[in-house]
């Protein structure tokens, strides 16, 4: 049967928008080949032309300098037709590439959309305001025990806050007269008394004692005698 019928052939996949662009810039690169050369051909003419004297052998020249051209002129045509077709390829291929970018992007917003979803059941508004409630009560509990813990034992609870105001104004007081010369805890308390005037003590001598005592007769000062008192 098959080889009655044949086999039915495959049907080759349509070029891609790239197999299609790459074969029209290949076509392109020969046109462009040939462009140089015929304008290396018009520029050998052109110095013909200008050599030749006027006749027909110039006229010939000119003829195939015209032959050629006109051939340029329908390479650039062609050339010119490629590179639209080029530009219309990149066109659509830099499309195509929008929308694969585009489905992508579809496909990865819809799979984040569902595991967010599946999330969102796992969690309860409600759980966390609770949550919340009790973190404050917990908080407030912490706060008392901190408080009672930190109480002073020794601070009685009777003190006259009014009487610890007094004494601190004069705390106050003390300490500006401090701050104005000597400190009260060294200043006297009443001027110190004269000893001698208390005692009644007689006065210390003044001058030359040896003068007033005498000398005797070995130049010694003599020793003076004591009074008698009456």
């Amino acid at each position: 049967m098959k080889r009655v019928f044949g086999v039915k052939k495959d049907k080759e996949p349509p070029p891609s928008i790239q197999d299609a662009s790459d074969r029209i810039n290949k076509r392109g690169d020969n046109v462009e080949e040939k462009l140089k050369k015929l304008d290396a051909e018009l520029s050998r003419y052109k110095e013909q032309i200008k050599k030749t004297r006027p006749g027909p052998a110039q006229e010939a020249i000119k003829a195939r300098a015209m032959r050629v051209l006109k051939q340029k002129r329908m390479y650039e045509g062609q050339r010119d037709m490629l590179y639209n077709q080029t530009f219309n390829l990149d066109q659509v291929a830099f499309a195509s590439e929008g929308l694969k970018d585009a489905q992508q992007t579809m496909s990865a917003l819809k799979s984040a959309n569902k595991e967010l979803k599946g999330m969102m059941k796992t969690v309860n508004i409600q759980d966390i305001d609770n949550l919340q409630d009790e973190m404050m009560d917990m908080m407030d509990v912490s706060n008392e025990i901190q408080e009672t813990l930190g109480r002073s034992y020794n601070v009685p609870d009777y003190i006259d806050e009014e009487e610890l105001m007094g004494e601190l104004d004069a705390l106050e007081a003390d300490m500006g007269s401090e701050a104005d010369g000597i400190p009260s805890y060294l200043q006297p308390d009443k001027e110190e008394p004269d000893l001698d005037t208390e005692f009644n003590l007689p006065a210390a001598p003044t001058g030359n004692t040896t003068a007033q005592q005498g000398e005797d007769e070995h130049g010694l000062p003599t020793v003076p005698r004591a009074s008698l008192r009456s």
